[in-house]
């Protein structure tokens, strides 16, 4: 099943349990200076949550589009080297204001994985809160999963908080077990190792406390919910492949990148890191400058010179010599303007801005190439 296929399928399915199809806020996040990007779901929500403002519904979902490149979500530095890290992606949400709790969360999620995905039943587990018994109980009543694939796990992987102060509550994780061969050893296990066998897919945030400023715990008046499926991950799982660089919402900006710079896939390790890191940044930096960001020296325009420049260094390592990337966005268009007509809307400015980039760069790397070059020359006469 196509990643825009199962875009379009979630949507429709929670239109169907009553969510209002809520577009997709851009990546500056509207009047919240403590986040540079939106990096979740529920930023667009965030005040909704706290209470300060209400929307004509009460039920919503969204594909949103995301960015982390850095902090506790993310390194940049792991983009293109593992399966699973990104800068830009998809979050695939759904989300109770005070309405629905636990039971229809749960309900809604296992009912989409299973019978609108396919998903084996069998090849999923469960996290939940250590003390959350309700979760627990609802997931052997509800969904049928049997108590050994319910794993019970502590604060740092099932506790989900906004801040330091504000609503919380316990979160339950829904993985996907890959198989034993993507296992990474003999004690290979659910809350014991960080690898990619049982891949976490989805998250449900049951929103029922407020934590004070004494940490002290009170339970919220309409408890909500909160859930994020990474679009690029179920899309991996649903086509069979291991890595969401296979999937195809990678395959065809690598496909074109391999014809552009004559070179093949899964032959070369750093040919395949460079093709990863390069198809990834180019989507982050054509949505950014879709949503108006634009290069700079602090910021978030700081973050995009700094995609670019990435991007165009794995360029020379693939045997590019000239700037690529500016006419290497119009396949990222291509692949998601169905979804994102904004993209459309700004690729020729953006292939300006980025080509202007490039240029810059490539000077100033062929000079300090230059005068590294001539350094080691000298090295060598000493």
């Amino acid at each position: 099943m196509k990643a825009k296929e199962i875009r379009k399928r979630f949507l429709e399915y929670f239109q169907k349990q009553g969510h209002t199809i809520v577009p997709s806020s851009p990546l500056v996040p509207k009047d919240d200076p403590s986040l540079l990007f939106t990096n979740a779901g529920m930023v667009q929500f965030k005040q909704v949550f706290l209470g300060q403002e209400k929307r004509a519904y009460i039920r919503a979902t969204t594909a949103q589009k995301c960015l982390r490149v850095g902090g506790k979500h993310n390194d940049l530095e792991n983009v293109g080297r593992t399966a699973r890290h990104h800068t830009f992606f998809e979050m695939l949400g759904n989300f109770s204001f005070g309405d629905y709790f636990k039971k229809e969360a749960i309900q809604f999620a296992w009912e989409f994985l299973t019978q609108e995905l396919k998903l084996d039943p069998n090849r999923l587990y469960i996290t939940v809160y250590k003390d959350d018994d309700e979760a627990a109980s609802l997931w052997q009543e509800v969904a049928g999963v049997p108590r050994e694939r319910i794993f019970r796990l502590g604060e740092k992987d099932n506790f989900w908080a906004m801040g330091d102060t504000g609503p919380c509550g316990p979160c339950s994780e829904i993985l996907f077990d890959q198989g034993e061969e993507m296992a990474c050893g003999p004690n290979c296990g659910i809350g014991v190792c960080d690898c990619d066998r049982y891949l976490e897919i989805w998250n449900l945030v049951f929103m029922q406390f407020n934590r004070d400023e004494a940490g002290k715990l009170t339970p919220l008046p309409k408890p909500s919910i909160d859930t994020g499926m990474g679009l690029e991950r179920i899309s991996a799982v649903c086509q069979g492949v291991h890595s969401n660089f296979d999937s195809d919402l990678f395959q065809g900006i690598i496909g074109y990148l391999c014809d552009k710079a004559k070179v093949k896939y899964k032959e070369d390790e750093d040919i395949d890191t460079a093709l990863r890191v390069i198809a990834d940044h180019l989507r982050a930096i054509s949505f950014m400058i879709a949503d108006g960001i634009l290069p700079a020296n602090e910021g978030r325009g700081y973050v995009l010179r700094r995609l670019i420049r990435r991007a165009y260094r794995f360029g020379r390592l693939l045997g590019f010599k000239e700037p690529f990337l500016f006419e290497s966005l119009a396949k990222v268009t291509e692949e998601m303007q169905e979804a994102y007509p904004e993209l459309l809307k700004s690729e020729s400015f953006a292939r300006d801005v980025v080509l202007k980039e490039e240029e810059r760069f490539s000077q100033t790397l062929d000079k300090g190439l230059g005068i590294l070059a001539e350094e080691m020359e000298n090295l060598k006469k000493a």
